[in-house]
């Protein structure tokens, strides 16, 4: 079993990321750098904290009692094994991942443990408040149905 790096583990559940009441999960390193960001402390992957998958696995049991989690960045595609891995721990979980990348990017062995997505860069100039789960109005969110993609 490899190792991840992380930023954090949200303290408080979320309602604005994904269905429900999800714990948030936030990976470290990102390429992508999008204009805009509201976590730029994420980029530097060498600013993380290096943890076990399996330790990791074990400590978000404890804290994410409903098993509802969103794991996000930085940008989780960046630790791609890492992430398959975590994943794969987590099987049991009702799992969304927020990615800048597009869908056809996301691998198909990622997207068959997962609920739901968001994919797309974050576009600061189309900025949304009102479209649920995304930052910008290219984003999409979407669920994840046996490796189908559906609105």
């Amino acid at each position: 079993m490899g190792k991840i790096v992380i930023n954090s583990i949200m303290e408080n559940p979320s309602l604005c990321d994904g269905f429900g009441y999800r714990t948030v999960l936030f990976l470290q390193g990102c390429n992508l750098h999008c204009k805009g960001c509201q976590n730029k402390s994420t980029w530097d992957i060498n600013k993380g904290q290096i943890i076990d998958i399996k330790d990791l696995a074990v400590l978000l049991r404890e804290k994410c009692l409903n098993k509802k989690l969103t794991i996000s960045g930085g940008e989780p595609l960046l630790q791609e094994k890492a992430l398959l891995e975590l994943l794969i721990e987590l099987k049991d979980f009702d799992l969304c991942l927020y990615t800048g990348h597009n869908i056809e990017d996301v691998p198909n062995e990622i997207l068959s443990y997962l609920k739901y997505i968001k994919v797309g860069p974050y576009i600061e100039e189309l900025r949304t408040t009102t479209k649920p789960f995304v930052g910008s109005t290219n984003q999409e969110f979407k669920v994840v149905n046996n490796n189908e993609i559906t609105k």
